[in-house]
């Protein structure tokens, strides 16, 4: 028998206006601008200008004939004439039937992608038609570094499955190696080593230090790849300058000849969300003006409002035009409100940043960073960890030592011999400084850095100190050495 039970149970849930502020929160100020032209265009009820509350209202007979007017053709309006009846013909419109200004062809930059540029060399070679579809096959499954990673005969059931061709990876191989000929140098390689050779055959081969290097690649990668030099130098009976010749030969070579083709030369430029000057020893904070639009609420719409206040309310179609206008002129209040509510949480959260780290502001000296975490910055600002943690990881401050991403300001405490703690970021700045100035042919080890890291006071364990280490994106020791 069933029984039938009740039960209280307590959910959070966002509403959509929440879920969408919350967005809005962590965009950068570089994507804000898009974001409000996407509301601008599907939002006729929100306009960009200053709201001017000021704004000197129309004479009264005006008003009365118009109202006279409106009210007479109440009964007339329609939700499709209204949605089909702006008329923006004539202004600025270019390919509109009145815009009658000579059009003008617009230089546009082209580029060509990897691809192009080996098809356009692919088209020149003489094959036979099997081949052709193989070459086109095998260049589309060229990667974007320039690698091909599928086996060979892989490609060979590709082939006969979707171009039924049925052929064996020597004929593969074969048109594979007419297109590792085409520039650039040690294209469609399938190994690193393989990039290398094609890259290194075709370099003058008279000279001896080329040749040696292609020994070394074909005959010791493993050796080369991991530094063990002094192998390489017993194995072939070399002296240390010929290694260090043959060395810069192969470091000078490019390990993704992918990347050569079919980049964009645009410059990316960081664009800051806060500005924080220096004004004779006290900072200040401000927003950048791309995080303050003016935005306002389109004065149409609301007078559509009005005029279906003052009419009799009994057309149907007139209702369902307010109803669109109504929840229009909502999504705009709301947009305008989130907007100024992202101002306010923005510099809320920038100015406690401020103030705890207000040393390193003052100075720029990093070795003022104090260990602050997530928690510390919502303490202060009365708020949830999360939306601390969406204004830091996408936000840019710019001061007068340069422009830091907010979560560079965040980081762990390590205690110190004196019983204070200091930031991580100090630590790793001294290890970057250790690093960079070691015996290069014999690179410092993590236990012998977590030595000199505890003579100077810092208590670290070397598990920390390889930590930090690959967060500086800085390889082992062995990685390390150079001739």
């Amino acid at each position: 028998m069933q029984k039938l039970s009740l039960s209280q149970s307590l959910q959070q849930k966002l509403s959509p206006q929440q879920i969408q502020f919350i967005k809005l929160l962590q965009i950068p100020t570089v994507e804000l601008d898009a974001r409000i032209e996407e509301e601008l265009e599907i939002n006729p009820a929100l306009e960009e200008g200053a709201d001017d509350d000021h704004e000197q209202k129309e004479d009264d007979s005006f008003d009365d004939d118009y109202d006279d007017d409106v009210k007479d053709r109440n009964e007339d309006l329609d939700i499709d004439t209204y949605l089909q009846g702006e008329d923006y013909a004539g202004y600025k419109m270019q390919g509109d039937g009145n815009y009658n200004e000579e059009e003008r062809d617009m230089p546009l930059a082209t580029s060509s992608s990897l691809a192009d540029s080996l098809l356009q060399q692919f088209g020149y070679m003489q094959l036979t038609e099997e081949q052709r579809v193989i070459g086109l096959q095998l260049i589309g499954s060229i990667e974007t570094d320039g690698y091909i990673r599928r086996s060979m005969q892989a490609i060979v059931n590709d082939l006969a499955f979707s171009q039924n061709i049925f052929t064996d990876t020597d004929e593969i191989e074969e048109v594979l190696h007419k297109i590792q000929s085409f520039d650039p140098a040690g294209i469609a390689a399938r190994t690193l080593q393989e990039c290398l050779l094609l890259q290194l055959h075709r370099k003058d081969q008279t000279e001896p230090y080329n040749v040696l290097a292609i020994r070394i690649i074909e005959d010791f990668f493993d050796e080369f790849s991991k530094k063990h030099y002094d192998k390489i130098q017993r194995r072939l009976n070399i002296s240390d300058d010929s290694l260090k010749k043959v060395v810069d030969i192969i470091i000078k070579l490019n390990p993704k000849p992918g990347s050569v083709e079919g980049e964009s030369s645009t410059a990316q430029y960081l664009i800051p969300d806060f500005i924080l000057v220096n004004a004779s020893g006290k900072l200040e904070l401000s927003l950048n003006s791309k995080n303050a639009p003016e935005l306002r609420i389109s004065r149409s719409f609301a007078d559509m409002l009005d005029t279906y206040d003052k009419s009799s309310k009994q057309n149907k179609t007139l209702k369902e035009t307010v109803t669109f206008v109504k929840q229009k002129l909502d999504a705009a209040k709301w947009f305008i409100d989130a907007i100024k509510q992202r101002q306010q949480t923005l510099l809320r959260t920038m100015n406690a940043i401020v103030r705890f780290q207000y040393d390193f502001f003052l100075t720029g000296d990093e070795s003022r960073l104090r260990p602050m975490i997530l928690k510390d910055i919502a303490t202060l600002i009365d708020m949830d960890v999360s939306t601390v943690s969406r204004v830091a990881n996408s936000k840019a401050v710019q001061t007068e030592f340069g422009i830091y991403p907010l979560k560079y300001f965040f980081s762990e405490g390590i205690a110190t011999d004196s019983g204070e703690d200091v930031s991580s970021r100090e630590v790793k700045n001294i290890l970057r400084e250790m690093i960079d100035n070691e015996p290069k042919l014999n690179p410092l080890s993590d236990d012998k850095l977590e030595k000199i890291l505890n003579d100077r006071g810092y208590n670290i364990a070397r598990r920390t100190v390889a930590k930090y280490r690959e967060q500086l994106n800085i390889p082992v020791a062995r990685l390390r050495k150079q001739l």
